[in-house]
């Protein structure tokens, strides 16, 4: 169902709104979760290693995509807050054409480089070929991926986030159901859990297609929609490209620490393959609440509610740190008998480093659940310094924990990476909030927007 975001009880409607993205997002987690647990019970110890080895490459191509597309969406939903419908239409159309360049140039650029990248990870050779075999299936279908994203971006631009939920449900559980046939009954291993991905997001994107022609008649495209404008464009990949790059610098950051990670053996990639997983499920409300702002600001924004925004960002960071407390509290009791239950014979070593890793981590998710409020407001209102910069802040602090760090008190220096990297980039973003929303004055920032406004139907 459509929703208009710039009217109503603010922390109310981005709850509401945010729901349904965690509920999808947790199943998107529960769905990874179930491959490697399939993967590490049917298969074994080095086929769990293989996936999670290699896991960055895929993640940072997923979260190109994610972010890419996220960014043209903004536009749409800028579109939509301000009632320009045409603008919607023509965004959707300038928006397919963007993320289909996007999504040749991330396929050939994985094919191109898959070995190098897996040489740069010190993937093992033990588990090099199933590395290889697993990320080349998923990459070959990196067009459905950035088609499925776009498409549920679309929607959630109009302020409906329960029909990605469904999507979302709806794929990870094909997921689960074809990976389970493919490793089971036709022993295809890890392959079989890639093309058991690439067929649940097929099916996915054509059911999606179909229920939007059927149920959006705002998105319904005429001949003229598909005119193109370079300056429209530019308004696109103005947000899009610094909100790609900035998650990319994330993404080459945790490629590093994997490749240190790596360095240390098999067991050692369990652990943290395992404790990842743990974690990115437990931060999934933080993340929701971040994905809902940037639909909640992108709309006021649009209608020129800047005094709206600055509500919602005082509460939703006071409901992100509640959120943070309890989701580390029940890490903290829980932690040692999840990780435990991903292997048929847990390797107590194994298990140490998942639990240790977690131990540290669980003490700064307040610091990543304000990366998310801050860096969706500043993108969503067309300011992508700071996020960018951010990013950057995030890397640099990633690298050298996970090298220096790591060659001076060994695999526990990779520990410390990711937590001292979300205070660093908390502490760029809320600076920038501060410089660029919070400390200016109403009257100017209307004016800014009055003055994007024109530029908006203009294009």
């Amino acid at each position: 169902m459509i929703q208009d975001m710039t009217r109503g009880n603010a922390l109310k409607l981005i709850l509401l709104f945010a729901l349904p993205i965690l509920i999808g997002n947790v199943f998107q987690q529960l769905y990874q979760l179930a491959d490697i647990f399939m993967v590490g019970r049917l298969i074994g110890e080095n086929a769990l290693a293989a996936v999670g080895a290699s896991a960055p490459i895929y993640l940072t191509f997923l979260i190109i995509a994610f972010s890419f597309t996220g960014g043209l969406t903004a536009v749409t939903a800028q579109r939509f807050g301000a009632g320009d419908y045409d603008g919607v239409r023509r965004s959707v159309t300038h928006s397919f054409r963007a993320s289909l360049v996007l999504s040749i140039l991330l396929t050939i650029v994985l094919i191109v480089s898959l070995k190098r990248l897996l040489h740069i990870l010190n993937v093992p050779q033990a588990i090099y070929d199933d590395s290889y075999k697993f990320i080349l299936i998923l990459g070959l279908a990196m067009v459905l991926i950035v088609a499925f994203n776009l498409l549920s971006g679309f929607i959630r631009a109009l302020g409906d986030s329960k029909t990605p939920l469904y999507f979302l449900i709806f794929s990870s559980v094909l997921n689960i159901v074809f990976n389970l046939i493919l490793i089971k009954f036709f022993h295809l291993g890890v392959i079989g859990s890639a093309i058991g991905t690439v067929i649940a997001i097929s099916i996915s994107v054509i059911c999606c297609v179909w229920y939007i022609k059927r149920n959006y008649p705002i998105l319904h495209l005429k001949k003229e929609d598909w005119r193109y404008n370079g300056e429209f464009m530019r308004e696109h990949l103005n947000i899009a490209i610094p909100m790609s790059i900035q998650f990319s610098i994330l993404s080459l950051s945790i490629m590093v620490i994997q490749s240190v990670c790596n360095s240390f053996g098999e067991k050692i990639i369990v652990g943290f393959t395992i404790a990842l997983r743990i974690e990115q499920l437990a931060t999934q409300p933080l993340m929701a609440i971040g994905l809902a702002m940037a639909t909640f600001v992108a709309q006021n924004y649009g209608a020129g509610k800047v005094s709206r925004i600055r509500d919602a960002v005082k509460k939703t960071c006071l409901t992100s740190f509640t959120i943070s407390i309890i989701m580390s509290a029940l890490i903290f009791f829980f932690g040692t008998h999840l990780i435990g239950s991903f292997l048929d014979h847990a390797d107590p070593f194994i298990v140490k480093i998942g639990v240790s890793y977690l131990g540290i981590s669980i003490m700064f998710y307040v610091f990543l659940g304000l990366i998310f409020i801050f860096k969706n407001t500043l993108q969503s209102m067309g300011k992508p310094m700071f996020p960018v910069l951010s990013g950057f802040v995030e890397l640099g602090i990633r690298i050298y924990a996970a090298i220096y760090l790591a060659s001076k008190i060994g695999y526990e220096g990779i520990y410390y990476a990711g937590p001292l990297a979300w205070v660093g980039g908390a502490t760029v973003v809320l600076i920038g909030y501060y410089i660029n929303i919070y400390r200016r004055k109403e009257s100017d920032l209307k004016k800014e927007y009055r003055e994007m406004y024109k530029k908006m139907k203009m294009a």
